[in-house]
C-alpha cells in the first residue's frame, strides 16, 4: 500500500523540502490510501512532511528593522551630531539604548574596533603632554597608585569572604577594581580557573558601574569642588576600565583628561605582578608578562611632542581627533549592552562588587582632596 499527501496548490519533493528545511513548512498529516490520485498527490517515503505555506507578509516596522543595513543607515544619520556634542556618555547612552531596544548589536563589528579606537586616542593625548609632565605625574602620585591597588585588592577579598560570596568571583571583581576593569579580570580569570559565567557576570558589573561613573563623577566633582588635578586622579582611581577614566575626565576638562590617562596607565602596569603572583601561587607558566604596546606609543608621542617644537594647529588636532575617537570608543562599547549582559548583574557578586566600589570612591576623593 503506498502512503500519499492531498495538497490544494504546490507538490514539493524530498530534496526542495530539504533544501527548504523544516522552520518554513506547516507540518500536515501523512493520509494512508490505496489508490493514487495523478492529479493532486504524491508518493513519499512514509512518515510526516511538511508543506511550504503561502507567502507571509511581515510588518513594515519588523521588515525595516531587521535589515541587515538598517544599523550601519542609523550610526551613519548619528555620527554627525554625536561628534559635533563631543560627550562619550551621550554615545554610550546612545548605543546602549537602541542595542537594548533593538535586542541585537546596532553594528556588528569585532569588539576590538572598540579597543583600537580607545588605544588610537589615548596615543594622541600624548602628543598634548611632555616627558616632564608625564614623569612629574608618574612620580609624584605613584605612592597612591601603589596604596590604592594593594589595598582594594585585599580589601575586596576580605570583603568577599564576609559577604560568603563566591571566592573566584569575588577574585575577579577586586583584581577588577583595583585595577583595570574587564581587561584585569579576562587576564586573570584564566589564572584562577574561572568559569565563562563567572567572568560574564564579573564583566557585566564593571560595564554598569563603568557607567554609572562615567554620568556621575563630573557632578559630583563639580559639587565637591575639585580642581581638574584633582578631578583627574580621582577618576584614574576609582573608575574601572581606561575608556570610562579617559572618558569621565574628558568631560570635566582637557587637564583633567591628561591626568587621569597617565596616572590611569600607572595604575594599569599593576596587573603585571599581579600576574605573576597568581602565576606563582597556582604554579603555572603560561602568564606572560609583557608592557601594552600602546602604552609605550604614548609615551612615544609624549617624547616627539617634548623633543620636537610641533605646530600649534598640529597639536590642535591630535586633540579634536583624539576626542572624536573616544566618543567612537563609547559608542562601540555600548554596541556591547545587550539584554543578556543586564541579565547577568545579579547575587551576592554584584552586592560585593557595589559594595567594594562604594568603599573605595568617597575615601579616594577624600585622600586625593586633602593631599593635593
Amino acid at each position: 500500500m503506498a502512503q500519499s499527501i492531498e495538497k490544494s496548490s504546490e507538490t514539493f519533493t524530498s530534496r526542495e523540502i530539504k533544501l527548504y528545511g523544516p522552520a518554513q513548512f506547516d507540518q500536515v498529516q501523512v493520509q494512508v490510501s490505496a489508490g493514487r490520485n495523478s492529479q493532486t498527490s504524491h508518493n513519499w517515503d512514509g512518515g510526516a512532511y511538511w508543506m511550504k505555506p503561502a507567502a507571509v507578509q511581515q510588518p513594515f516596522l519588523q521588515t525595516f528593522f531587521a535589515h541587515k543595513h538598517f544599523g550601519t543607515a542609523l550610526v551613519a544619520i548619528l555620527a554627525v551630531p554625536l561628534l559635533l556634542l563631543n560627550n562619550p556618555a551621550v554615545a554610550l547612552i546612545t548605543a546602549g539604548s537602541l542595542t537594548l531596544a533593538l535586542n541585537r548589536p546596532i553594528l556588528s563589528v569585532p569588539t576590538s574596533y572598540g579597543k583600537w579606537c580607545l588605544q588610537a586616542a589615548i596615543i594622541l593625548l600624548g602628543f598634548r603632554l611632555n616627558l616632564e609632565t608625564l614623569w612629574t605625574l608618574s612620580a609624584s602620585y605613584t605612592w597612591m597608585v601603589a596604596s590604592y591597588v594593594i589595598l582594594t585588592l585585599a580589601g575586596g577579598i576580605l570583603l568577599g569572604m564576609w559577604l560568603r560570596a563566591d571566592k573566584i568571583s569575588a577574585q575577579l571583581m577586586s583584581a577588577g577594581t583595583a585595577i583595570c576593569g574587564g581587561t584585569a579580570i579576562a587576564t586573570v580569570a584564566p589564572l584562577l580557573d574561572a568559569k565563562p559565567n563567572q567572568m560574564a557576570v564579573a564583566l557585566a558589573v564593571v560595564f554598569l558601574l563603568n557607567a554609572l561613573a562615567l554620568f556621575t563623577f563630573p557632578t559630583i566633582g563639580a559639587w565637591l569642588g575639585m580642581s581638574e588635578l584633582q578631578f583627574g586622579l580621582w577618576s584614574a582611581l576609582a573608575i574601572h576600565d581606561t575608556s570610562s577614566v579617559v572618558a569621565t575626565a574628558a568631560i570635566y576638562g582637557d587637564q583633567a583628561a591628561e591626568v587621569a590617562t597617565t596616572v590611569k596607565l600607572g595604575r594599569t602596569l599593576w596587573l603585571i605582578p599581579l600576574v605573576f603572583a597568581i602565576s606563582l601561587m597556582a604554579g603555572r607558566k603560561e602568564a606572560q608578562m609583557r608592557i601594552p604596546g600602546f602604552v609605550l606609543l604614548f609615551v612615544l608621542a609624549a617624547a616627539v611632542g617634548s623633543i620636537i617644537d610641533l605646530p600649534a594647529l598640529l597639536v590642535s588636532s591630535t586633540g579634536t581627533i583624539s576626542k572624536a575617537l573616544l566618543v567612537a570608543a563609547l559608542f562601540l562599547v555600548g554596541n556591547q549592552l545587550t539584554r543578556e549582559t543586564l541579565s547577568n548583574i545579579r547575587g551576592r557578586v554584584l552586592i560585593h562588587a557595589v559594595v567594594l566600589w562604594l568603599i573605595v570612591v568617597p575615601l579616594t576623593a577624600y585622600v586625593i582632596m586633602a593631599t593635593t
